[in-house]
């Protein structure tokens, strides 16, 4: 920070007369808006600690969209659905009943009389399907691998919901730091126009200067007006997943520096990867096709038992009927059927074997690129920072003295307050890389993970 007297430059060897009335002014007010300052930052704190529980942490975030989320809700009336589904195709098929008359005259003396000839019969049956329990199995396993596949998109969804809330929250998050940064840099550079200003009135500087003050100042406030944006932006990104709750202040970040200990043997992760489990599963369900349609081969038998009434003087008749379907073409029907179901198994496979391996890579330049932010962000705040901030200590110093020209000042301060959003930007682009490893697979937010630090 700087006061507006260290802002003055010495012309020849000769200081800045404080004792001007101009110049006493100028720190009555400068002292005034430091006593304000610090009220305001009182009052914040003091805000802070009465409501510290109105806040939207980074996990309760997590758990409130969860549940808002509908696709979860979805998923689990599919599982639901396919397992009923299960349980009904393990079953016989239903009984028919059949009711009839045969035979009956529509003409000649007995026409439309069931009972005066001898050939009219007045018929109930009862026919069954008998389906083999081999093949009942198939079909209830097919729609159990359906129900399996389902948990595994509500998985996917879980898992791709975590990381699309963690990010917003995130992008909020720095969009509101980077906007707090911008706004610190214009109180400095306000207060630099108008000391500007004060020596150019005095006779101690030039009108350059107080232009280029002034440009300085309006590229913050150009800049402040781009940052109100992002955050909004932002805002309305975590308010997708979080409802009003977006609207609440956002608690403190979680600790990026660490991801799941699993990720050190990739190849075993990804196999609990939504993303593959969904095709492992996708893949099972078309080997439960597959056998479902070689069950098919075997063809299902009928049996229909009927009892006939004819007239009073006749005698009454039971019938046996036996049907079984004639799979006289094999080669060209249900052999057809079957290998097209074996070529799909072989299908899922292929592509799931593809899906790992391109999830595999892309895990492991996430990982890499993650451990070198890391290193990135240990050299900001190492030297790069520290370097800024140097710098622009030097050029005040120099312009104090009378060596140096306020331009350079500006430079050094804009230069500094680069050098800070980068490191920012880094951060929330590190963060986000952080969120989708840690998220990668859905986790239960009550449960201890453990953690790898790199």
């Amino acid at each position: 920070m700087f006061t507006h007297s260290s802002l003055l430059p010495r012309r020849g060897m000769q200081l800045v007369d404080l004792g001007h009335p101009i110049c006493m002014r100028m720190l009555t007010r400068i002292r005034t808006c430091f006593q304000g300052v610090a009220v305001l930052v009182a009052l914040s704190l003091a805000s802070f600690h009465a409501h510290a529980g109105d806040v939207l942490t980074f996990e309760q975030a997590l758990r409130l969209s969860q549940a808002r989320s509908q696709q979860l809700v979805a998923q689990n009336h599919a599982t639901a659905a396919a397992r009923d589904m299960a349980v009904s195709a393990a079953q016989q098929p239903d009984p028919v009943l059949k009711l009839g008359i045969n035979n009956l005259p529509i003409s000649g003396p007995d026409r439309f009389s069931v009972t005066r000839d001898f050939m009219t019969m007045r018929s109930v049956g009862l026919m069954q399907e008998f389906t083999r329990q081999d093949k009942r199995l198939a079909r209830s396993m097919r729609f159990e691998r359906e129900a399996q596949a389902s948990e595994a998109s509500r998985a996917q969804a879980l898992a791709q919901l975590q990381r699309d809330t963690a990010m917003a929250w995130l992008d909020l998050y720095y969009q509101e730091r980077m906007l707090a940064l911008v706004k610190a840099q214009r109180d400095e550079i306000r207060l630099q126009v108008e000391a500007t200003e004060v020596a150019y009135r005095g006779g101690r500087g030039s009108q350059t200067e107080v232009h280029a003050a002034r440009a300085a100042l309006a590229q913050v406030d150009d800049r402040i007006d781009q940052a109100m944006r992002e955050v909004s932006t932002a805002q309305t990104a975590l308010r997708r997943w979080t409802g009003r709750a977006a609207d609440t202040p956002l608690g403190d970040a979680p600790d990026t520096r660490h991801v799941p200990s699993h990720l050190n043997d990739l190849e075993s992760t990804l196999t609990a990867h939504p993303d593959i489990t969904v095709l492992i599963r996708q893949e099972e369900m078309a080997q439960a096709d597959a056998d479902l349609a070689r069950a098919n081969k075997q063809a299902d038998w009928g049996v229909e038992l009927m009892l006939s009434q004819r007239g009073p003087g006749y005698s009454k008749m039971a019938s046996v009927n036996v049907s079984v379907p004639l799979q006289w073409d094999q080669k060209s029907r249900q052999d057809r059927d079957l290998a097209a179901r074996l070529a799909t198994v072989e299908q899922m496979r292929a592509q799931r074997e593809e899906a790992t391996r391109e999830h595999l890579a892309q895990v492991t330049v996430m990982l890499q690129t993650w451990q070198s932010s890391r290193d990135r962000l240990r050299r900001y705040d190492s030297a790069l920072i520290p370097l800024a901030a140097e710098r622009t200590q030097a050029a005040l110093t120099a312009y104090r003295g009378g060596s140096g020209t306020l331009a350079s000042v500006l430079e050094a301060r804009r230069m500094a307050l680069d050098t800070q959003m980068d490191r920012l930007r880094l951060d929330m682009d590190t963060a986000r890389i952080w969120a989708q490893l840690n998220y990668l697979i859905p986790v239960e937010h009550d449960a201890a993970i453990p953690v790898l630090d790199h």
